[in-house]
């Protein structure tokens, strides 16, 4: 709880670097959060804006990561050059497509996931133009189709999660997006054999952690050596993204060898599904890698490190 704390507490200060009167926005924040209906508006320079708190909250989350420049241009406001109005416009259901679309990006649900890497920029840290990405925990395929809209040229998306697979599909052919992404339904571990799938929702696999487990059914776990004989990967060539609720302890902790080939890896960390904390994944990868922490949610954050050598 103390960690979740500062973590907020971190957040919420970051604001004081990109609004004027950042003070009163996360007084009106907070009052808005015990469910009154108030404007929350933000100033910039002569521009004045107001936000919603989701979109408040996105902006303070890459303040703390130092993502994001604002800057008034003629009375207009400007997110990272952008016009705001562009920047954080809704999603809009297509029936021509029965989908949501903003800016040519197709999802046939909207998650907040969605939100977290469109909105949020939660993976803008990773480099991925002209490079290989291992989406770890690729869910519907929207971090797979965040990358490939941002350059990458091959995006290798694991997902477990058979509804989820089966949607990340969609999405993929929705964006026409099948000669960059290639799906696989399999859980990424440190050892291969089965992963049991709980019957849940499509959604509720976001909290899921699958692991290894002695069941006939369910999909296969492949290992990082496997991936990277069968697409014939080299490390200075590819980085890795995870958010698995919790495989990246197993995959660092216990595969490290094939860890350290990635020159640039992201991974939002979840230590409360292992019991274990993020200083027992920095303590390892400190010894090749610089690592960034970025606080993101109560679960522990997101970690982009970048190899040393």
């Amino acid at each position: 709880m103390l960690r979740s704390t500062i973590i907020k507490i971190k957040i919420a200060l970051a604001t004081r670097y990109i609004f004027d009167n950042w003070l009163s926005l996360l007084m009106k924040y907070v009052l808005s959060a015990l469910g009154f209906n108030i404007k929350i508006i933000a100033k910039v320079g002569n521009c004045t804006v107001e936000l919603s708190p989701k979109v408040l909250r996105c902006l303070a989350f890459k303040a703390s990561c130092k993502l994001v420049e604002l800057s008034c241009i003629n009375g207009e406001l400007y997110i990272n050059r952008e016009r705001y109005s562009k920047y954080h416009g809704e999603w809009v259901y297509d029936t021509s497509c029965n989908c949501y679309v903003r800016n040519n990006v197709k999802f046939k649900q909207i998650y907040r996931s969605i939100y977290d890497i469109f909105d949020c920029g939660e993976y803008e840290l990773l480099d991925v133009s002209g490079k290989i990405v291992i989406d770890v925990g690729a869910f519907v395929g929207d971090s797979a189709i965040y990358f490939a809209f941002k350059g990458a040229r091959k995006v290798i998306a694991i997902e477990p999660h058979p509804g989820a697979y089966a949607e990340m599909m969609e999405n993929i052919r929705l964006n026409n997006l099948e000669g960059v992404i290639v799906p696989i339904n399999a859980g990424l571990a440190s050892k291969s054999g089965r992963i049991s799938i709980e019957n849940i929702s499509v959604n509720s696999t976001l909290s899921i952690h699958y692991k290894l487990s002695d069941c006939p059914e369910g999909v296969p776990a492949i290992t990082l050596g496997e991936l990277v004989d069968k697409f014939g990967i080299e490390g200075n060539d590819a980085v890795i993204k995870m958010d698995c609720e919790g495989c990246e302890f197993d995959l660092i902790l216990n595969d490290y060898e094939h860890i350290r080939l990635f020159r640039e890896l992201i991974l939002e960390v979840h230590p409360k599904s292992v019991s274990k904390s993020l200083i027992d994944l920095l303590n390892v990868l400190s010894r090749d890698y610089e690592c960034n922490v970025c606080g993101n949610d109560d679960l522990g954050g997101i970690v982009h490190c970048t190899r040393k050598w």
